[in-house]
């Protein structure tokens, strides 16, 4: 636009000269160029005029345009911006959930860590088996029906002894857990296995021989003792590949259990507790049978008495009704007879007749009360 102006400002200064000098020169002498070159330049102005209108509408398209342009890319920017809100809040989230789960990982892998370093050690790993076993067993069972770490007569002190009422001794469990063997069991290659596999053997039935040696003593505990294994993995191994050694276990009176096993286990000496109870309640319950028989018995013969004064008072009522019936009958006979009433009579006769007529009011005053039914 500023450019139209100048060169329109140029146009307009070189026709303002061009017409100075025309006026400078004699007017006798007219020049037909100088006609022509305004004629020229009244086109060229009007060429002018309408390139200048031409550029203020196109300007002013181009500025409607770029209002539109404007207008779409803010609103696309404003789309893309909540977008990337939506986006980068989710982002958060799920890098929040991936933190936490990390945070989770690194905890696990501690505890993880720490397991093993239990299970490492021979006093802490027997402690963690032991401990298993006692949540069993507290968990199932009332206090005064075990106890943790006895003394038994010879001085051996089993990790646990259940006592079940009127059985004489009681059951001994006692936790063993033979990690390292199975460790080395479960990672030996096929040419060490036979070496692993003795290996665990022998500390299987060494174990199973201490058991049967300090705790099975008669006439203080019962026979057979429990084993307790506190890892179902190794229980599984020593019934597929040691069945010899859990043979020969039971065969010493060692019952070698894992913890579902021994939980059946402990279900099963519930049910021998509950019947001894029941033995020892069994007096108490004939006592109670018994008098619920008198008290049966008693309520037996009130019931013959109630139901002899009921036949006593039914037959009186019959006899009442007896009784009704004939005196209605007679009140009956009565009511039939035929007086013969003179029409004309003296004063005595007269009174006569009143007592008789009396006495069938009287009657027919009795038929209309309802009788006893």
């Amino acid at each position: 636009m500023d450019f139209a102006f100048i060169i329109l400002a140029v146009a307009l200064v070189g026709a303002a000269m061009i017409m100075a000098f025309a006026l400078r020169r004699p007017a006798a002498v007219p020049d037909p160029r100088l006609d022509q070159l305004m004629a020229a330049q009244g086109e060229i102005a009007g060429q002018f005029k309408q390139s200048i209108a031409t550029q203020a509408e196109l300007q002013r398209t181009l500025a409607e345009r770029i209002d539109a342009l404007n207008r779409r890319v803010s609103e696309s920017l404003t789309d893309s911006a909540t977008k990337t809100v939506a986006t980068i809040t989710s982002i958060g989230e799920r890098l929040n959930v991936i933190d936490q789960a990390q945070k989770n990982i690194s905890s696990l892998s501690t505890q993880v860590v720490s397991l093993q370093e239990i299970l490492s050690d021979k006093q802490t790993r027997g402690a963690f088996g032991q401990e298993r076993m006692e949540a069993i067993v507290a968990d199932q069972l009332a206090p005064d029906h075990y106890e943790f770490q006895a003394t038994l007569s010879n001085g051996s002190r089993p990790d646990c002894i259940i006592r079940i009422p009127n059985f004489k001794g009681a059951i001994v469990v006692d936790s063993k857990f033979p990690l390292e063997a199975y460790e080395e069991l479960r990672q030996a290659s096929d040419g060490e296995r036979k070496a692993a596999l003795a290996r665990l053997k022998a500390d299987v039935q060494k174990h199973v021989k201490d058991i049967a040696e300090k705790y099975l003593i008669p006439g203080e505990t019962q026979s057979p003792a429990l084993m307790f294994v506190p890892s179902e993995s190794i229980y599984a191994e020593l019934h597929i590949s040691c069945s010899d050694v859990v043979q020969k276990a039971r065969r010493m009176q060692v019952v070698i259990v894992s913890p579902h096993v021994f939980m059946l286990a402990i279900n099963t000496i519930q049910s021998l507790m509950r019947d001894a109870k029941m033995r020892e309640q069994a007096h108490k319950i004939q006592l109670a049978v018994v008098e619920l028989l008198q008290d049966v018995k008693r309520l037996g013969d009130r019931i013959g008495n109630l139901r002899t004064h009921f036949d006593r008072t039914s037959k009186d009522i019959a006899e009442i009704e007896t009784s009704m019936k004939r005196i209605e009958s007679r009140a009956a006979k009565i009511e039939q007879v035929e007086l013969a009433l003179p029409e004309e009579g003296n004063g005595s006769e007269q009174l006569a007749t009143k007592p008789v007529q009396s006495g069938l009011l009287a009657l027919k005053a009795a038929e209309s009360v309802p009788s006893s039914k």
